[in-house]
C-alpha cells in the first residue's frame, strides 16, 4: 500500500471525466462530491492566501494525497461524511482541538443514529432513544440515519462552509442529495439521524468549548512576554520570563499571534475523569540543555528530516493532525474493506480519543506555558555565534543566535499556543492506540512518496534543486512508527523540545486506552448498566 503525492495538474482533468462519464445519472451523482472534494484537495493555488503572506499563489502548504488508497467510489457513507468534515476542517480552519471536537460530535451523532438499528450497541445520548424493530434494522436503513446524522451536525458545526459549487447551498446537502437522499425525508430511518444528531449536538452545546462564541478565551489567559517581533527592521525584543510563552509577531501581519483556546482544558472530556487524569511531569527547566539540543538538531537536518517536518506540519489549511490521524483510518477502512458498522464504531472510538487527547494537551499546554524553541534560543544565544540550519537554500552553517528561526516557512514559524506538551505526538499517539486495538495488530504499511524539489520551505527553483533534492518515500511498518516519527518530526522543525514530543507520546497512549475502553461499552451495550438504565421512546 502507498500513500503517494501526484502532481494535480495531471489528475484534475482525469478525474473530472471520469465523474461526469459514468453511465448511469445517479451514479454521476453519486460520485460528484466525491470527485470535487478530491480535485479541491489535489489542486494547487486556489486563489486564497491561506498562509496570510500576501501571496494567494504560492501554494506553500502542499498536498501529500492519499490517491491510491483514497475516496473511492464504493466508499460507505461513513468514509464519505468523514470526507466531508476533512474538506470543512480545512476550509474553516479551527484550532486542532477545535477540528478533533467536530470530528467527535460527527462521529458520535453517527454512531448514535447507527446504534439505534443495531442488535446490540447502545447510544452515548440515551434521550428519547429506541431501539427499532428487527423488521427496520436493515444496512439501507442504517446508512440513512447515519447519513442524516452526519448532515444535521455539520450543517450545525459549519454553518459559515458553503458549497464549493455555487455558494449558496450547504455542501452537507448537497452530499446528502448525491447519495440519493431528499433534505426532507419522513422516513424512521432520516428521523433517527435527526434525532441522534441534535441530542449530541444539545449535550455538546455547553460543554466548555464556547462555540457559541466563536471558541473565544474564557479564561482571561494573557501571556507573560511580549512578542517576539521577527518584522523586518523590527528592533529586538525582551524575554522577561525565559520559562513562558512568548506571542509572535510574523512579518505581514497587522498584530501579534493570539493565544489558541487556552480554555479548552475546560472542555468535557468523553472518556477522561479529568483534563489532568494523566497529567505528565513537566517540561524540562534546564534552558542551557534544552536550547543547545534544538540547535544541534537544526544543524543536523538532511533532506529526509526536512521531509518528515514538512509532511507532518498540518498547517492552518490542512485537515490539521486529527484529520491526519482520520485519512490514515480510511486508507485501513479500505485496505481491510470495512463494514459500515465497522466504520462506525472506529471512526467513534478514534475522534473521541481525538477530543480526548486535545483536551490533555491543552490541559498540560497551559498549566506550564512553556517557551517555544524560537524564543528561548534566541534569547540565550543573543551575541553568540551557534551552527544551525541558516534559512531557506543556505544549509547549515554559523549564525547570529538572535536570527536563529526553526524550519519552518517564514509566514508561520510556530504555533500560537505554548510548546509543553507536543499536541503532535499526543494526537498521534493516541489515534495509533486506537488504529492498533481495533485491528488487532500494530501492522500498517502506509507510505507517502514526496517528489524532489516539492518543499514548501526550500522549493525547486531556477538555481537551486530544492528539497529534497531526489524523491523521497516516507514508509511506517507500524501504526506506532507513524505516530513516533510525527512526533519527532515536531522536532526536526525546531517547534518542540525533547520532553514535549516523548511525554506528549506517553500522554496520548494512555488517552488512546481510556477512550478505546470507554467507546467499547457502548458498542457492546454495556454503558450505564445496560438498557435497563436507558430511557426508552415507545416506537
Amino acid at each position: 500500500m502507498t500513500l503517494r503525492r501526484v502532481p494535480a495538474l495531471l489528475l484534475l482533468p482525469a478525474l473530472v471525466l471520469s465523474c461526469l462519464l459514468l453511465p448511469v445519472p445517479d451514479a454521476r451523482a453519486q460520485v460528484l462530491d466525491l470527485c470535487v472534494g478530491v480535485v479541491i484537495r489535489l489542486g494547487g493555488p486556489d486563489g486564497v492566501d491561506d498562509d496570510g503572506d500576501g501571496d494567494p499563489c504560492d501554494d506553500d502548504q502542499p498536498d501529500y494525497d492519499f490517491v491510491e488508497d483514497g475516496p473511492s467510489p464504493g466508499d460507505n457513507v461513513v468514509l464519505r461524511w468523514n470526507n466531508q468534515v476533512l474538506e470543512a476542517i480545512r476550509t474553516t480552519r479551527p484550532a486542532p482541538p477545535v477540528a478533533a471536537r467536530a470530528l467527535a460530535i460527527v462521529h458520535t451523532a453517527m454512531y448514535d443514529a447507527w446504534a439505534s438499528f443495531d442488535d446490540t450497541a447502545v447510544p452515548t445520548r440515551p434521550e428519547l432513544w429506541v431501539r427499532q424493530p428487527l423488521v427496520l434494522r436493515t444496512e439501507e436503513n442504517r446508512a440513512r440515519a447515519v447519513s442524516f446524522a452526519a448532515h444535521q451536525a455539520l450543517v450545525d458545526l459549519f454553518p459559515q462552509w458553503r458549497s464549493r459549487l455555487d455558494g449558496t447551498v450547504h455542501a452537507a446537502t448537497g452530499v446528502l442529495e448525491a447519495l440519493g437522499y431528499r433534505p426532507v425525508d419522513g422516513t424512521v430511518a432520516a428521523l433517527e439521524g435527526v434525532r441522534a444528531a441534535e441530542a449530541v449536538l444539545a449535550d455538546r452545546q455547553h460543554d466548555g468549548a464556547n462555540e457559541s462564541g466563536g471558541y473565544a478565551d474564557t479564561t482571561g489567559y494573557q501571556p507573560v512576554n511580549p512578542p517576539l517581533d521577527l518584522r523586518p527592521g523590527a528592533p529586538a525584543s525582551a524575554l522577561p520570563h525565559p520559562d513562558r510563552w512568548q506571542a509572535l509577531w510574523l512579518p505581514g501581519q497587522p498584530a501579534p499571534q493570539r493565544a489558541a483556546v487556552p480554555h479548552w482544558r475546560r472542555v468535557r472530556p468523553f472518556a477522561l475523569r479529568s483534563a489532568a487524569q494523566f497529567q505528565p511531569d513537566g517540561p524540562s527547566m534546564d534552558p542551557a540543555a534544552t536550547s543547545d539540543d534544538v540547535v544541534a538538531e537544526s544543524a543536523d537536518l538532511d533532506d529526509r528530516e526536512k521531509v518528515a517536518a514538512e509532511y507532518w506540519a498540518d498547517g492552518p489549511d490542512s485537515e490539521q493532525p486529527p484529520g491526519h490521524w482520520n485519512l490514515f483510518a480510511q486508507v485501513v477502512s479500505r485496505r481491510n474493506g470495512h463494514t459500515l458498522g465497522q466504520d462506525v464504531r472506529l471512526f467513534f472510538a478514534l475522534n473521541n480519543a481525538l477530543l480526548d487527547a486535545g483536551i490533555a494537551a491543552w490541559e498540560a499546554k497551559y498549566r506550564w506555558d512553556f517557551v517555544r524553541p524560537v524564543s528561548l534560543v534566541r534569547h540565550r544565544h543573543r551575541g553568540q555565534q551557534v551552527r544551525a540550519w541558516a534559512g531557506p537554500y543556505l544549509g547549515t552553517r554559523d549564525i547570529s543566535g538572535e536570527d536563529w528561526l526553526p524550519y519552518q516557512r517564514p509566514s508561520f514559524v510556530t504555533p500560537p499556543f505554548p510548546e509543553y506538551v507536543s499536541g503532535h505526538s499526543t494526537f498521534s499517539a493516541a489515534a495509533a492506540t486506537v488504529l492498533r486495538t481495533f485491528t488487532g495488530a500494530d501492522a500498517f504499511g502506509g507510505a507517502v512518496r514526496v517528489p524532489a524539489g516539492s518543499s514548501f520551505v526550500e522549493p525547486r527553483t531556477g538555481t537551486h534543486p530544492g528539497v529534497p533534492s531526489a524523491d523521497v518515500t516516507l514508509s511506517w511498518p507500524t501504526f506506532s512508527a507513524a505516530a513516533d516519527e510525527a512526533g519527532v518530526s515536531r522536532r526536526y522543525g525546531g517547534i518542540h523540545f525533547l520532553d514535549a514530543d516523548l511525554d506528549g507520546r506517553a500522554l496520548g497512549r494512555d488517552v488512546g486506552r481510556t477512550a478505546w475502553d470507554r467507546a467499547t461499552t457502548y458498542w457492546d451495550g454495556t454503558a450505564g448498566g445496560g438498557l435497563l438504565g436507558l430511557p426508552i421512546r415507545l416506537g
